[in-house]
């Protein structure tokens, strides 16, 4: 039997060779000058490697600061998405109303827009307001973009979900909390994950945003912008970059794993 699947001509083969060793081969270049011995320069190859700036950078309060920051600012930024952007995918998805394709325009527009046109406008809302710049203005200005990432997972789940299983529930009784619980969640519950995952690997990294809305503080690739603008230990820098990337990579590929079969859902089709 013949099979449907051809295999890839060899130039698109070399283009997609090309391309990934473009985009990755930086990024090994990150973890190769963790380990090297030369303290102050990019040398290469590098003149030998070692261990000790691991060493030197767990022993850095101020790395371990703006790392706390960074995890405490993406954890409730992920938090306040995921409530926010499965609020709107309900209503957007589930419901029918005038100026719905409108809110839904404007529930993804801020992740569309480049980033400094948002933190300038975070920014200038807070001074007229006059709120302090704070650990809450930087998670309400990462909140922005994190709701659409949730937002975008939820509603695309909520429309493979049969609304005959939400009929069915309340026909055998349900209330609107109960059907959530036990046949909408259940559903929808990996999106949902996925989407935190997401949102969480975008707040840890990012730079553009907090500039604008953190004042005084510095989360983890703020500090790292610093240490690139005025270097005290190059290492200790690759060292943070390093677990920066496996930070962002371990969710991304959670989130890719627990929505490849998103298709899958009970009672689409029906």
């Amino acid at each position: 039997m013949r099979s449907d699947r051809q295999s890839a001509p060899l130039g698109l083969k070399i283009a997609a060779a090309a391309g990934l060793a473009f985009l990755h081969l930086p990024l090994l270049l990150i973890f190769v000058y963790a380990f090297t011995t030369e303290e102050r320069s990019y040398q290469w190859p590098p003149p030998g490697l070692t261990l000790q700036w691991f060493a030197v950078t767990w022993n850095r309060p101020d790395v371990w600061q703006a790392l706390t920051l960074s995890i405490k600012v993406a954890a409730i930024s992920t938090v306040i998405a995921m409530i926010l952007g499965t609020l709107c995918a309900a209503a957007v998805s589930r419901t029918r109303f005038f100026g719905r394709e409108t809110i839904s325009l404007l529930v993804i527009l801020p992740i569309a827009l480049p980033g400094i046109i948002t933190g300038i406008a975070l920014r200038s809302a807070f001074n007229l307001a006059d709120i302090p710049f704070s650990t809450w203005t930087i998670i309400l200005g990462h909140a922005t973009f994190c709701v659409v990432v949730v937002y975008n997972n939820a509603v695309a789940r909520f429309r493979r979900v049969s609304g005959s299983l939400v009929e069915a529930s309340m026909d055998l009784g349900a209330d609107g909390f109960q059907t959530f619980r036990h046949v909408i969640l259940p559903n929808i519950g990996t999106a949902l994950v996925a989407g935190g995952m997401l949102a969480f690997a975008l707040s840890f990294d990012e730079v553009i945003v907090t500039t604008f809305t953190a004042g005084q503080q510095q989360t983890l690739p703020i500090w790292m912008l610093e240490e690139l603008v005025r270097p005290r230990q190059r290492p200790v820098t690759n060292v943070v970059a390093m677990v920066v990337v496996l930070v962002t990579l371990l969710p991304i590929l959670a989130a890719y794993y627990l929505t490849r079969d998103g298709d899958q859902i009970a009672g689409s089709g029906k």
